[in-house]
């Protein structure tokens, strides 16, 4: 069914309700690629912004889920290690989702940008037949074993990271920063 609403063509899928089994292909090593520099680009300008806040600025508890600035850039590192480490099968060891990793920015910074490179280089070496496979891994949440569907992982791993930067854009707004415009088609380098 075709629909307009607000003066935009749209399709509505014939089924609109689908599982984690029904995914076919559901992400393509392309669209990997361009959320792979998306991550790169917007961490940059997130901890260029960062920067201009005192460490204890930075560090305030702000009632946010990993409660500051400081905590919620670092859960953000900690996850995309940890589904990195799962996606290469070299597991990265973690206590907690809240762990800190880093206390002093400049290195969480550097790791940011070292593990940012990392994100890249995989997203080059992926393949159909890795995106079309599975993933067998243990939840930290619930340590138990699961396997589901590489593709929906992948999903996971690129969403986790805009679910917790929009939490960080608006702690950075709470403290009258600008950000700057966070769309994936204003990035520089976006061939969509």
């Amino acid at each position: 069914m075709i629909g307009l609403k607000a003066g935009i063509r749209y399709r509505v899928p014939e089924q609109n309700i689908q599982t984690q089994t029904d995914v076919k292909r559901s992400m393509h090593i392309d669209e990997c690629k361009l959320l792979a520099r998306y991550n790169r680009w917007m961490n940059e300008r997130l901890y260029d912004v960062c920067s201009r806040l005192p460490d204890e600025e930075r560090k305030k508890d702000c009632k946010a889920f990993f409660g500051s600035i400081h905590g919620t850039l670092n859960h953000l590192l900690l996850g995309d290690r940890v589904w990195l480490g799962r996606f290469e099968n070299k597991p990265f060891q973690v206590e907690s989702l809240a762990q800190e990793l880093y206390s002093d920015f400049d290195q969480l910074r550097e790791e940011r940008g070292l593990t940012d490179m990392q994100i890249i280089q995989w997203s080059e070496e992926l393949s159909d037949t890795m995106l079309n496979g599975d993933l067998t891994y243990t939840s930290i949440v619930n340590p138990v074993e699961r396997t589901q569907k590489m593709a929906v992982a992948v999903i996971h791993f690129f969403n986790h990271q805009t679910h917790h930067r929009g939490q960080l854009t608006t702690l950075l707004s709470q403290c009258g920063l600008d950000y700057g415009v966070t769309d994936l088609i204003w990035m520089p380098e976006a061939d969509i």
